[in-house]
């Protein structure tokens, strides 16, 4: 008995986004966890998931490779873009430790933040509000960065004028040598950002999906708003907005190196983040989800062993 079995005519039937396929995601995370790093044809040859012990290290290790991507970018003489989110958040303390142990300006750093809360018209709170993720990116590392800092006409936020300029920015910098990171977090519904798994039923091709740069007032999935309750709000539902803008896979499938993160762990055998882990590493490109496609890019996904599971808390 569990959910694939119970589902017809529960109030779960028409929850789901209607591309997923619940038995392929099932399936995904039935594996034992000491084949989580088993290499899949699919995956990028240069891409690598890494396991971490504890939080600790996985602050450490996101945030040093934040930390080199800048520092090799300033080695080669070269311009850096990078699409940043807000969260996991001790990363960026870690980045800000090495690169002023190593005395690394980040000043041909390109900062973009892949999204930020809105309502339905992609109207944004004021940078000032402690709830925004503007304000989130300055206390957490652009202003603790110091004189080493990302200059302040280099910082983009992803705001109902702004975001729309993104594609253009980041092609401009392209066409200057510069490479594109993006950081990344595997979201409860697979979404990168917030481009959510229900978008894919707005196109008819995986290349039309591929090619949008950004939404403005992107409807969030009821799964993404319980996520960031838990995960940001205390529980609070009532506080999370329904919406967001955000960047598209036009943008974070452009990446040269992707650092991903997931550390969605909370203690006592629970978490949040395992399904979307292991579906994310085996599932196999589709919009239906997004971060299927992040394998397929060089890089490092960095997470708690905890995830890895086994994920099989069973009814008999």
């Amino acid at each position: 008995m569990n959910l694939l079995s119970t589902l017809k005519g529960s109030m779960m039937e028409q929850f789901f986004p209607k591309g997923w396929d619940l038995a392929r995601i099932d399936q995904c995370s039935s594996h034992p966890p000491e084949t989580i790093l088993d290499r899949q044809p699919h995956w990028h040859e240069e891409f690598q998931p890494v396991s971490c012990d504890q939080l600790s290290d996985f602050d450490t290790y996101v945030g040093h490779e934040i930390a080199l991507q800048i520092k090799q970018a300033r080695d080669r003489g070269e311009k850096l873009a990078m699409i940043l989110p807000v969260g996991p958040m001790g990363m960026y303390r870690w980045a800000i430790y090495f690169l002023q142990m190593w005395n690394v300006s980040a000043s041909h750093v390109y900062g973009f933040n892949m999204d930020e809360w809105s309502d339905a018209e992609g109207n944004t709170l004021p940078a000032t509000n402690s709830g925004s993720f503007q304000y989130g990116m300055e206390q957490a590392f652009y202003n603790p960065l110091g004189e080493l800092t990302i200059p302040d006409n280099q910082r983009n936020f992803a705001t109902k004028d702004n975001l729309p300029r993104y594609a253009e920015k980041i092609n401009d910098l392209k066409a200057q040598g510069a490479k594109l990171v993006v950081v990344y977090g595997i979201g409860r519904v697979f979404h990168i950002a917030f481009w959510e798994p229900h978008f894919a039923a707005e196109f008819d091709t995986e290349l039309q999906w591929s090619s949008e740069t950004h939404r403005l007032g992107a409807k969030l999935h009821p799964l993404t708003i319980e996520q960031n309750a838990i995960t940001s709000f205390k529980s609070r539902t009532t506080l999370v907005p329904c919406y967001a803008n955000t960047i598209g896979p036009g943008l974070f499938l452009g990446a040269d190196y992707a650092i991903g993160g997931a550390d969605g762990y909370m203690g006592r055998g629970m978490m949040w983040q395992g399904m979307s882990l292991w579906t994310t590493l085996r599932y196999g490109k589709s919009p239906w989800i997004p971060s299927s496609y992040m394998p397929t890019i060089k890089g490092r996904l960095f997470f708690l062993k905890e995830l890895a599971g086994p994920l099989s808390a069973e009814l008999n």
